[in-house]
C-alpha cells in the first residue's frame, strides 16, 4: 500500500525513531534539524522522507554534472557547467549510453565550477559491446544496493572488468543469464523498476530518505537541498533500492502465492469519518512498525576516513558492520550522505 494520500499534517515517525536515526551516522555527526516523516511504501521497499534545513553552493546533479567522454575502458570524465557552485557526485553513479560501454562510479568527489575530472577507476558494468540505447533514452542509474559494498571496496582500483563476477552472480540470483551485464536488470526490467517512482511520492520540501527492504534497513541517503534530492530521487527509488524490492517481492510470490490471486481487503468503515479512522489507524500501525525497524538497526563503531577536501567541505569513506558509503561534511554538519547496509542474498536466509 502506498500511502501517497497521506495529508502533509499527518504524524511522522516518532521523535525517539529519530533519534536511533541519528545515532547511523559517523562519529560526531549528526541529524541535528532533520525531521522524519511519513512513511511509504510500495510493495516490498519502504521509504522515509527526511527534511530539514538546506545547505546553500551545491550544484544539482542534473543542472550541473555533466558525462562528458568515455576514455576507453574505466575511465569516465565528468564535467561541472555550472558558472559557480560545487558539483558533489553522487556515490555509484553510472551512466546507460549511446555508442560507448556503460560505466558506473565506485566512488564520489567534488568537481569545481566550470572544471572536469576524470575517474580512472570507474566499473565497466557491460562485459561485453551490445545492450546500447539511443541517445534520445540516455539516464543516469545508481549501482543496485547488492553491488555497493563490493563497489566501495573497488574504488581506487584500475580495473574496468571489477565488478563483472559480482553483476554475473547477481544476475544468476535474479533468474537471469549469469553474465557481468547490469543492463540485464537496468534496462530490461526498467519498466517494472521505474513503478516505484510513481508508486512512492517525493514529498515537498524532502532532502533525503530512509529505505528499506523488507523491513530490512537497506540505505540512507542526505542531500545538500531538495533540488539536488530530486535529480537524484528516480536513480535511488528504482535502481538503488527497488531493484532489491523487486526481487524480495518475486521470491514473495513464488513462495508463498496462493493458487488464486486474494483481493486485498477494504476498511471495515460505513461512513466517511469511519473510514478516516480507518485510514489514521492503518498509518498510526505503519508509522510504529518503521520505529520499531529503526530501533532494531545494529549500532556500532563505524570508522571513517578522509578522502578529499573542497574549501570546508570533506569528503569520507564510512565503514562499519552495519553501514558503509561516503558523506560530505562541513564541521560537524552533515552536507551529503549516501550510506547503505550490507546487502547478502537475503532470499536464501
Amino acid at each position: 500500500m502506498t500511502l501517497h494520500d497521506t495529508p502533509r499534517d499527518a504524524p511522522a515517525v516518532p521523535s525517539t525513531a529519530a533519534t536511533t536515526l541519528d545515532t547511523l551516522m559517523p562519529g560526531p555527526l549528526s541529524l541535528a534539524g532533520h525531521r522524519l516523516g511519513t512513511p511509504q511504501r510500495a510493495g516490498a521497499l519502504t521509504m522515509v522522507p527526511i527534511s530539514g534545513p538546506a545547505y546553500p553552493g551545491i550544484v544539482p546533479p542534473r543542472r550541473g554534472l555533466k558525462l562528458a567522454r568515455v576514455d576507453g575502458y574505466g575511465r569516465v570524465e565528468l564535467h561541472n557547467g555550472a558558472a559557480d557552485g560545487v558539483a558533489i557526485v553522487p556515490l555509484h553513479i553510472g551512466y546507460i549510453q549511446d555508442a560507448a560501454q556503460n560505466h558506473a562510479l565506485c566512488r564520489s568527489a567534488f568537481i569545481a565550477p566550470g572544471q572536469s575530472l576524470m575517474f580512472d577507476d570507474a566499473c565497466c558494468v557491460q562485459a561485453s559491446q551490445g545492450g546500447y540505447l539511443t541517445a534520445r533514452d540516455q539516464w543516469f542509474f545508481v549501482l543496485p544496493v547488492e553491488l555497493r559494498m563490493r563497489a566501495l571496496q573497488l574504488r581506487g582500483v584500475h580495473d574496468y572488468a571489477k565488478l563483472w563476477g559480482d553483476i554475473a552472480a547477481l544476475n544468476e540470483r535474479y533468474g537471469l543469464p549469469a553474465r557481468g551485464h547490469l543492463e540485464q536488470i537496468l534496462s530490461r526490467k526498467r519498466p517494472v523498476l521505474t513503478q516505484f517512482q510513481s508508486r512512492i511520492e517525493l514529498q515537498p520540501g524532502q532532502l533525503g530518505a530512509v529505505f528499506f527492504v523488507d523491513g530490512h534497513l537497506a540505505g540512507v541517503e542526505l542531500a545538500p537541498d531538495p533540488e539536488y534530492f530530486a535529480d537524484v530521487w528516480p536513480a535511488l527509488v528504482c535502481f538503488a533500492y527497488g531493484v532489491a524490492a523487486w526481487h524480495a517481492e518475486r521470491q514473495r510470490r513464488a513462495k508463498h502465492a496462493p493458487a488464486a490471486p486474494v483481493a486485498a481487503q477494504p476498511f471495515e468503515a460505513t461512513t466517511l469519518s469511519e473510514l478516516r479512522a480507518a485510514l489514521d489507524r492503518d498509518r498510526a500501525a505503519r508509522i510504529a512498525q518503521v520505529a520499531d525497524w529503526l530501533a532494531d538497526v545494529p549500532t556500532g563503531p563505524l570508522q571513517t576516513t578522509e578522502e578529499e577536501r573542497y574549501l570546508n567541505l570533506r569528503l569520507s569513506t564510512v565503514t562499519g558492520p552495519h553501514l558503509a558509503g561516503q558523506v560530505v561534511t562541513d564541521g560537524d554538519r552533515a552536507v551529503y550522505a549516501s550510506l547503505f547496509a550490507p546487502w547478502p542474498d537475503r532470499t536464501a536466509q
